[in-house]
């Protein structure tokens, strides 16, 4: 548990019976009426619990006493404390969230955060590769996997490890990098319940099928446009090798099929061929990815992965999302049709795909003023 789960699981047990059992309650409604994942139902808890400890230190008890007096306070306290204006928009939401909640079930005489302005969150356009930065980080993944011409000794060595010239020694220390992002000594324990891998360390017996996995995991997130946690929930079942789709299931449960081309094809039968197996271990059970110790791989592990391998390419730091944001992108300036993105990147609305074209718009401009001579 992080210390800020531990700070709101403290200051949750200090508020008065009635505030906390409302936290609870809209705690339930958020899991198992609205269908809403832990995480979102964590963010939506710790910022209750911040606004009931606000609450009780203005006189309230009950959530009745929750005004927008109070709301406003809140929010003016959070800006005075440096929360930025995309905290202070997503607090707001979640008082809105519970407010209308709070007043269909009882427990608030009116909707009262109804009409509760807050800062328009200020969008960022997102880190996105350039098209020949995303091929020479598949480029690379690649090159690590395949076998060297016939009759030429090879040594396929880790992610993180400079590349020898041939008939130089490896470079000290690479025999004993771990393949996974990172040499930890994470017991699988800590995860065996649901069969995830958090396992960092493999062997040399083990180095082929890694780097297989890892060109696996690279080309699907770059071809499909998946988010991290949705690749790593794949399962062999889940991908049609004639039709070239995955069957992925997103945020809210939602179930959307999404292509893939050649490239990634290739790798992932690749890893199912020669990788896969050589990981396999003993309740695995259907999972696509796996990690070093035989477990569904870890997004966690994953984002190391994908961090590590544009490291030893050069570029710059670069996150499975950075992969999702650069597939979308590339599609869209190759003709991509904005709602074709949206179905194929799981967005709910299409306001959060159309960042997007903003982004093609900005490298637009900036091609401009670097190559017109009048810019």
């Amino acid at each position: 548990m992080s210390r800020a789960d531990d700070g709101t699981r403290a200051l949750h047990e200090a508020l008065p019976p009635p505030l906390r059992d409302a936290v609870d309650e809209f705690a339930r409604h958020l899991a198992q009426v609205r269908d809403r994942s832990p995480h979102t139902v964590r963010a939506y808890v710790a910022d209750l619990v911040s606004l009931f400890d606000h609450t009780v230190r203005m006189g309230g008890r009950v959530p009745a006493d929750v005004d927008l007096t109070v709301l406003r306070s809140w929010l003016a306290k959070q800006r005075t404390m440096g929360a930025a204006r995309s905290s202070l928009a997503r607090r707001a939401a979640s008082a809105r969230t519970f407010s209308a909640w709070a007043h269909r079930s009882g427990l608030l005489p009116t909707d009262v955060a109804a009409t509760l302005a807050s800062p328009r969150a200020q969008r960022e356009l997102p880190t996105v590769l350039r098209v020949d930065e995303a091929a020479a980080l598949l480029d690379a993944a690649r090159t690590r996997c395949d076998p060297a011409p016939a009759g030429t000794a090879t040594t396929r060595h880790p992610v993180g490890t400079s590349l020898p010239t041939p008939g130089t020694a490896p470079p000290p220390g690479a025999a004993g990098h771990q393949p996974d992002g990172g040499g930890g000594n994470n017991a699988d324990s800590a995860d065996g319940r649901n069969g995830r891998d958090n396992g960092n360390r493999g062997n040399g017996g083990n180095d082929e099928a890694v780097l297989l996995r890892d060109r696996a995991l690279l080309e699907l997130l770059y071809a499909t446009g998946v988010r991290i946690s949705e690749a790593c929930g794949l399962d062999t079942g889940d991908v049609d090798h004639g039709r070239r789709l995955i069957r992925v299931l997103g945020k809210g449960g939602r179930e959307r099929s999404v292509p893939y081309g050649l490239p990634a094809q290739r790798a992932v039968d690749e890893w199912l061929r020669r990788g896969r197996p050589v990981l396999a271990r003993p309740g695995c059970g259907d999972a696509l990815l796996l990690g070093a110790r035989g477990g569904r791989l870890h997004p966690t592990t994953a984002r190391r992965i994908v961090t590590g391998h544009a490291d030893a390419a050069g570029l710059p730091h670069t996150s499975p999302h950075d992969l999702r944001h650069s597939a979308a992108t590339h599609l869209l300036e190759g003709g991509a049709d904005l709602r074709a993105v949206q179905e194929l990147l799981g967005h709910s609305s299409l306001a959060s795909t159309q960042i997007y074209t903003h982004v093609s718009v900005e490298r637009l401009r900036a091609a401009y003023r670097q190559a017109h001579p009048r810019a």
